[in-house]
């Protein structure tokens, strides 16, 4: 009942939150209150930076959905139960606080990961843009714009992009 009345903000619980965290990264992390608070909030911005770009065109397909959870479940070592959860709430938030968190917990990602798992999420972010068989140039920008928020070059990302190129798009329409 009390992660029921967290997940609805009707008992925050200022002690153990992170000064740090946003509220879109507080209230996915106190689903996962098993996990140790860090990793809850590695799992939970990342998981808000899939749900940004599968947003981006503003059409989540249930192919982006189902590839999202498998990321978050991958990469996060959560049961698919779990990851679900974690992707809805994700995706809940980022639809309704997008425009003014998306920076900020992109922000927050990069602060908790190392190169790698910024990396990583590259590819995951590209992998959910190309579920439906096709990467947007709404999504593929968008992309590009939190590869920069990640501190990557343009060039590191479109090397990322460039192996979901029969997914894009942009060439499809040559």
């Amino acid at each position: 009942m009390r992660s029921l009345r967290k997940l609805l903000s009707l008992d925050p619980d200022p002690v153990s939150e992170d000064a740090r965290d946003t509220a879109t990264v507080r209230r996915i992390a106190d689903q996962l209150d098993q996990l140790p608070a860090g990793e809850a909030r590695f799992i939970a911005s990342f998981a808000y930076v899939l749900a940004r770009v599968a947003h981006a065109d503003y059409d989540v397909s249930a192919a982006e959905v189902d590839r999202m959870v498998e990321q978050v479940s991958e990469h996060g070592g959560l049961s698919q139960a779990q990851a679900t959860l974690v992707v809805e709430i994700a995706r809940s938030q980022q639809v309704t606080l997008g425009g003014t968190e998306n920076y900020v917990v992109t922000r927050q990602f990069k602060q908790l990961s190392e190169r790698p798992q910024r990396l990583a999420l590259l590819r995951c972010l590209f992998a959910v843009a190309a579920a439906d068989d096709s990467i947007s140039e709404t999504e593929s920008a968008e992309v590009l714009q939190i590869g920069r928020e990640l501190g990557f070059t343009r060039q590191e990302v479109l090397g990322v992009r460039s192996s979901f190129r029969e997914q894009l798009a942009v060439l499809r329409q040559s």
